[in-house]
């Protein structure tokens, strides 16, 4: 579609939707909309929208509600993703700063998201595997036990407990801790072992054991929280909104909502630049049960690119442009308080 009257047409088409969840008739859009043509040349578009699929009736005597096609050409053809007020720029910054960890980041961020959406809010933990090491720290637990804690630059903290072959030595576990972070600081945990196990060659003799026991638990850590994991807010939300239509079909959604792999295979499919907005549209999410919905995600994360995805899930007749600026905020914010 080319003719910009016509998009225009289905522009208002779909703001009117969202905004009454009632079928739009070309008398409505005369009146609501100042599109300077007459109500039979609406008339004539519509019925253009309607044979090209981006508009349909839902049934006989009926205005139009936008279909799958029409609404992601409405997403397609937003100019850009409006920005959010000064005052609520403001209220997101300060809610998600008093954070006191990742935990309370993330839980903060899913709840502020569905607020500012009224949808689903889901928010993806920073993956281990693709976060970068800050430190590690060793510290000696009674004769014959190291407690190996992994900081990462997401906030992550892991910790674990191993038993030496021998008795742990302090002098050797300053030294295995002010080798390590030298040379692990800033690397990315994926290529953690690698680097960690070539330090063994360079060591004492003495510090080979126990730097091979640190590199054990090390790789056991990643492998076992390698799953990832994804926190909603807001299921209450898909009641809400006058659809009754979608209200009475939310089953399978909440089914679906409930399997972390559906929304885990849903981010990764949708993982993209950090910056970037990245809309999935009914069919398009590639699930039976949000054929009805509309997912609006974004990364977050840093300069290297994300390392997590955030976003909001809801109807169809969702406000587009509110969500996709509401869910880029607080994807942005995430990036700066991980980063800070």
């Amino acid at each position: 579609m080319s003719d910009d009257r016509r998009l225009d047409v289905l522009r208002a088409i779909v703001e009117d939707y969202v905004q009454t969840s009632e079928p739009v008739g070309s008398r409505a859009l005369v009146e609501r909309h100042h599109l300077g043509v007459s109500p039979a040349t609406i008339r004539n578009d519509m019925a253009a929208l309607e044979e090209g699929g981006y508009i349909a009736q839902p049934h006989t005597s009926a205005g139009r509600v936008p279909t799958d096609k029409g609404y992601r050409m409405f997403v397609d053809r937003l100019a850009t993703v409006k920005p959010l007020s000064a005052p609520e720029k403001r209220a997101i910054g300060q809610f998600l700063e008093d954070a006191v960890d990742l935990d309370d980041v993330v839980a903060r961020a899913v709840r502020l998201l569905a607020q500012l959406t009224h949808q689903v809010a889901v928010v993806q933990y920073p993956s281990l595997r693709r976060s970068a090491l800050r430190h590690i720290e060793l510290v000696p637990v009674g004769a014959r036990h190291l407690l190996v804690v992994l900081i990462t630059d997401t906030g992550r903290v892991e910790q674990r407990t191993i038993e030496a072959d021998a008795e742990v030595d302090e002098e050797v576990v300053t030294r295995l801790r002010t080798t390590l972070n030298a040379h692990v600081a800033g690397r990315r945990l994926a290529e953690l072992r690698t680097v960690v196990e070539d330090l063994a060659d360079t060591l004492a003799v003495d510090d080979g054991p126990l730097l091979r026991q640190v590199v054990a638990v090390v790789a056991e850590t990643l492998a076992q929280e390698s799953e990832e994991r994804v926190v909603l807010a807001g299921t209450a939300n898909l009641a809400r909104g006058g659809n009754q239509d979608f209200a009475r079909s939310i089953g399978p959604v909440l089914e679906a909502l409930e399997e972390q792999v559906v929304l885990l295979r849903l981010l990764s499919d949708m993982a993209e630049d950090a910056a970037t907005v990245t809309v999935r549209i009914g069919r398009e999410t590639r699930h039976d049960g949000l054929v009805e919905t509309s997912f609006v995600t974004s990364g977050y994360g840093d300069e290297g690119g994300a390392i997590a995805r955030v976003g909001a899930i809801g109807p169809l007749r969702m406000d587009y442009p509110g969500t996709m600026a509401s869910v880029r905020a607080v994807a942005r914010y995430l990036t700066r308080i991980l980063a800070g």
